[in-house]
Order: C-alpha cells, then sequence, then structure tokens
C-alpha cells in the first residue's frame, strides 16, 4: 500500500516542544518566532524532516503556520481545517486561530503590544511575506529578525533529506525537449532584460530539465535549485550523494549538475539583473544576491506559465491516464455498492480503491493520501484516516471519496460522494445543489483575458440560494505526472491568472455540515477554444472539456430541482461515460456501469 493509516498527530508532545521552543527564543533574545508549513522550496507537500509546524503542534494539514510569543501560540489556519485543527493540537497550548480572517500583523500586536522582535527562517520565507509583514507591522515596535531555524535547534531527531532517485522524463509525453523549452524561455529572459534567472520550485525544474524524482511522497519531484541562464545554460543543484546517479540530460547539452552546497558561490558569480519570483524564491536568495552586489529584480518564476499550458502531446497522455483511472474507480464503486451498510470501513474503502489502481500495471503512486470521510468525517474536507478514526460506513451515511492516481501519463483527482443505505432529504437536497454548481462550470463558456475569480463564483451561485457555502476555491490546478496541485492557475475568488488553453484545473464545488456530512463532486476539466455558437457574435471564447467519466450518483440527485439543460448535460456527461469506460470493464463492474449511467 502506498497510503498508511497511522495517526500522524500527536498533540500530546505540544506542550513541552512549546516550552523548548520558547526556551530557545528567550536564549536568543526574540519575543516571537514564525513556523511556517512551507520548506526552502515553498512546497505545499513536504519531506518528513521538513514537517516543522506537525511536529511542533500537532497539526498535520497541508496549510498553515504558527507564531509563538511567550504568553501565546496560535495556529492559523483556512477554512479546510478550522475542524482538524482543534483535534490535533493541544488547547492547553495552543489557540486556533482563522487564517485569513486573522491577519498575523494584527495578531502579534496584540500578543506584543510593547513591540519586540520577531525571528524568522530567511530559508522558509518569501520576500512577498516579509514585505507584507513588515508594511503591516509599521508602527507598531514589531520588528521582524533573521534568525537561525530554532526548531530544528531542539528537534534532536529530526529526518535527514530526502534522497530519492532522479529520473528522465520521455520527450514524447513531454512534448517537447528539455533545450528547446531552454530555448524559449531564455529568449523570453533576454526579452525582458534578464541575464539569468533563479529556480526554487521544484516541479518548474523537473518539468523544464524532462527529469522526475522521489523526494516527496505522492508528487514525483525532485528537492533541487537551478539556475536558468539567458543563453539557456542551466545549473542544477542537488544533494551531493545524487550526482553520480543523474540521468544523461542533467549533464549534457547546457546543462551542469552541482552539489547544492555550491547554490552561494553561483549566486554571488552572477551577472545582473537576476529574475526572482517575490512569491516563492526564499529571502536567503534574496539576501545572497545582495551581499554580493549582484542586481536582481522581481517577475513571474519563467517554468510557471509554460509549464501550466499543457501542449497537445501532454493532453492526449493525461487523457489516456483519466481514462484508465476512470475503469478504476469505477471498479471500486460497483465493489462499494455490493457491501451492505455496516460491514466495511473506510480504511477498507481506500484499500480497495487502492488494489483497484494497482491492477492497472500502470500506478506508480497515488496522487495524495485518498480522502474517504464518511458521516461527519466527511464534513472534514482534507480528511486523512486512521486507524484511530476509522468509521465503519453506517445506513444514511454520505461517503465523500476524493482520490487519485500518478501515472507516468498523467495526474488524476476526482472526487464521487456516495450514500450509504438511503440518505435524508437535506443530505439529497445539499448534494443537488453542489450538483448544480459543478454542472455550471462544466458548460461554462466565457471571454477570454477573465481569472478563476471571475469564475468562482457560479459554482456557488445554487447554495448561496440556500445561505450555504463551502471554505475552499473551487478549482486548483493539475500537473501531468506532476503536483496535483499546480499553478498558478485555479478557480478562486483570490486567483487573478486568466484562464488560457491548455490549462487544467479541477471543479470540486462541496458543502460540509460540521458534525454530520460532507459533500464535494469533482471533475478535472481542461481550457479550450470554443466554437462560436450559431447566432453568436462573440469570437475568441473559451470552454471546458472534461477529462473523467466516472458516474455522479443518482440516488443522491432530486431531479425536480434540476433544470431541463442540466438533466440534459448529466444525460450526456453519463452517456460519454459509459461510451468512453464501458469497453474498460467487464462482468459485474459493467453492469453497474450500465445501471449507473441510465438517462434520469
Amino acid at each position: 500500500m502506498f497510503q498508511t493509516f497511522q495517526d500522524k498527530a500527536n498533540p500530546e508532545h505540544g506542550p513541552a516542544r512549546l516550552a523548548a521552543l520558547r526556551e530557545a527564543m528567550a536564549a536568543a533574545g526574540l519575543d516571537g518566532y514564525l513556523v511556517p508549513r512551507a520548506d526552502v522550496h515553498q512546497g505545499e507537500y513536504v519531506a518528513p524532516g521538513d514537517e516543522r509546524l506537525a511536529w511542533l503542534t500537532g497539526f498535520t494539514g497541508s496549510a498553515g503556520f504558527a507564531a509563538i510569543t511567550a504568553a501565546r501560540a496560535g495556529v492559523f489556519v483556512d477554512g479546510r481545517y478550522r475542524e482538524q485543527v482543534r483535534v490535533q493540537t493541544d488547547d492547553t497550548a495552543y489557540q486556533p486561530v482563522d487564517w485569513p480572517e486573522t491577519k498575523l500583523a494584527d495578531w502579534l500586536k496584540d500578543a506584543l503590544p510593547e513591540g519586540g522582535r520577531v525571528g524568522y527562517d530567511t530559508w522558509l520565507h518569501t520576500p512577498s511575506e516579509i514585505d507584507s509583514l513588515t508594511e503591516a507591522l509599521a508602527g507598531s515596535g514589531i520588528v521582524l529578525s533573521a534568525s537561525a531555524n530554532l526548531v530544528d535547534a531542539i528537534w534532536t531527531d529530526r529526518p535527514g533529506p530526502p534522497m530519492g532517485a532522479i529520473s528522465a522524463y520521455p520527450d514524447d509525453l513531454a512534448g517537447e525537449t528539455s533545450a528547446a523549452k531552454r530555448a524559449r524561455l531564455a529568449e523570453a529572459l533576454r526579452a525582458d532584460g534578464a541575464r539569468a534567472a533563479v529556480l526554487t520550485l521544484p516541479d518548474s525544474i523537473a518539468w523544464l530539465l524532462n527529469i522526475r524524482g522521489a523526494d516527496i511522497p505522492r508528487n514525483p519531484v525532485a528537492h533541487a535549485f537551478a539556475i536558468l541562464h539567458d543563453d539557456g545554460r542551466t545549473q542544477l543543484f542537488v544533494n551531493a550523494a545524487k550526482l553520480g546517479a543523474l540521468p544523461e540530460g542533467c549533464r549534457s547539452g547546457g546543462v551542469t549538475a552541482l552539489p547544492d552546497t555550491d547554490l552561494p558561490a553561483a549566486l554571488a558569480q552572477l551577472t545582473g539583473p537576476v529574475r526572482l519570483d517575490k512569491s516563492s524564491v526564499p529571502m536567503a536568495i534574496v539576501n545572497l544576491l545582495s551581499e554580493s552586489g549582484v542586481a536582481h529584480e522581481y517577475g513571474a518564476e519563467p517554468c510557471t506559465l509554460p509549464k501550466a499550458r499543457k501542449n497537445a502531446a501532454q493532453l492526449d497522455a493525461t487523457r489516456a491516464a483519466h481514462l484508465r483511472d476512470a475503469a478504476a474507480v469505477c471498479e471500486a464503486l460497483a465493489w462499494l455498492d455490493a457491501q451492505a451498510p455496516g460491514t466495511v470501513t473506510e480504511i477498507d474503502v481506500v484499500t480497495q480503491l487502492e488494489e483497484c489502481r494497482r491492477a492497472t500495471g500502470a500506478l506508480l503512486d497515488i496522487s495524495f493520501d485518498t480522502i474517504a470521510g464518511s458521516g461527519p468525517n466527511g464534513a472534514l474536507a482534507h480528511y486523512r484516516v486512521s486507524e484511530a478514526s476509522n468509521r465503519t460506513l453506517e445506513d444514511g451515511d454520505l461517503l465523500v471519496l476524493d482520490s487519485g492516481g500518478q501515472y507516468l501519463d498523467g495526474t488524476t483527482d476526482i472526487t464521487r460522494t456516495v450514500p450509504i443505505g438511503d440518505p435524508g432529504a437535506d443530505e439529497r437536497a445539499a448534494f443537488t445543489r453542489v450538483l448544480q454548481g459543478m454542472i455550471a462550470i462544466s458548460r461554462l463558456r466565457w471571454p477570454a483575458g477573465l481569472a478563476g475569480r471571475d469564475l468562482d463564483a457560479i459554482a456557488r451561485y445554487p447554495l448561496w440560494l440556500a445561505d450555504q457555502d463551502y471554505a475552499h476555491g473551487t478549482g486548483h490546478g493539475i500537473g501531468v505526472y506532476l503536483c496535483v496541485h499546480e499553478g498558478p492557475q485555479r478557480i478562486s475568488r483570490i486567483s487573478e491568472v486568466p484562464l488560457e488553453p491548455g490549462m487544467i484545473v479541477s471543479n470540486e464545488p462541496g458543502y460540509y455540515r460540521a458534525g454530520a456530512f460532507g459533500i464535494r463532486i469533482e471533475n478535472i476539466l481542461v481550457v479550450t477554444q470554443a466554437e462560436r455558437l450559431e447566432g453568436g457574435d462573440i469570437d475568441g471564447k473559451l470552454c471546458f472539456e472534461t477529462l473523467n467519466y466516472v458516474p455522479i450518483d443518482r440516488r443522491l440527485i432530486d431531479v425536480d430541482r434540476l433544470s431541463g439543460e442540466e438533466r440534459d448535460w448529466l444525460d450526456d456527461y453519463h452517456e460519454l461515460c459509459a461510451e468512453r469506460i464501458g469497453p474498460l470493464v467487464e462482468g459485474d463492474v459493467a453492469h453497474w456501469l450500465k445501471s449507473a449511467t441510465r438517462p434520469l
């Protein structure tokens, strides 16, 4: 099994570790200290040795941070994790803080009314974060102070750095050679007057060099830094122990591999201006360039947008991966439907689904730990089942099943909500509203130039009419055998990046009633050019192509609430599910698929 079920949260250790951190703060002359979830690469998913926030507080969510003073300790989380943080942290030591409603600067001003020095590790924070916080603290007497990492100093058994192998990624699946990518991006740097760009995001480096790694569970990337020069030459910096086993493409054709300990010296030798992404580069790199007198400027990380615009080869590959994956998901759902309420657990479902994906013979990993939340566990948007939390699926429960696979030709992600036995009227009404929002995004046609923030409300409209909502974005970007969460595009009220053809996003509205049930329906979409409709007079519009083909559970739909167009969309979608997945399944699964895709 890729997924394990140990309880990773250790709230009982929180008070003692907090006390040790406060001692270290006092010794360093600090009145406060910041503990982010991020690593030096600003990754959402981090290696065991970078799980500082979880080690200190017990909170294991994929987003959040802590602020510690001598008297207070706040754990800042957004709406996805507000139930989880209360379960995973010791409430005698830590105070959950609703973020972004409560700003860090305001919390610090309240916690340190007389001012003080707040320490932070320059490798774990970006200029964007530090500049914004400094500005917000102006006039308070509170100053930010670069510091050694105090958590690392007290974490005596901290795991070492990950040592996963780095491998070549096939050019035919990438759709473009690394040399061509580097030449294209170097030309853009020259046009902008930049002599080099520092790359710190592992998925950007993996995309640029057509490599993959194994340093982060669920994400096939390697911990690395890189410098892309304006002539296409690229220096790759990795752990010295990995140098001997690198693929040939990392040591030829204009790519030079070096130990990561050589990065500071290489930065000092650059001729500026050097491009840095203010939202992802560590402050430490900015400081190293400044200390060496190397001119630098802030601008978009050069790989991010090109990586997001998938080419024809990538889209063909990921379509194949999603069809293969859909057949495995259908097999698991058919199995689940055959089980009587009260006979299987959440762990059973996770195990069965992974076995179905493994049976394809193509699964390289799961793309994230499967979310299988039944009843009240389903109300935790990012619930991870453990042996301690495992529930038996009982009559009347809803099961939120969110999962994905990593295949050489694509990264998948899909969520279905399944009734166990007979659901209640409230559950069916809420499910139907979520479905209406999901259909609205799927059917959308919009003028080019709009961003995710312009689309997000459309998915929420049916829920808003009932004074309901969900506390996460409607969709995230997704890679092709890369990270399951990929920027810069997303469907969210805070996303200002225009959607462009080739970008892949999820479409996953939901609804969560604390202590009762959760609902989420998710498909993966790719942005495409829309043909002008007969009678229309606007050219250049965009639309979505759906990549997932797994039936949406008809038993949870209040059909009378759907419009004619919504019914037609769902019937058409189910017809495509039967057409495209039918040839890939047989026996009981084929019978299940035929029943699940009947017209409304």
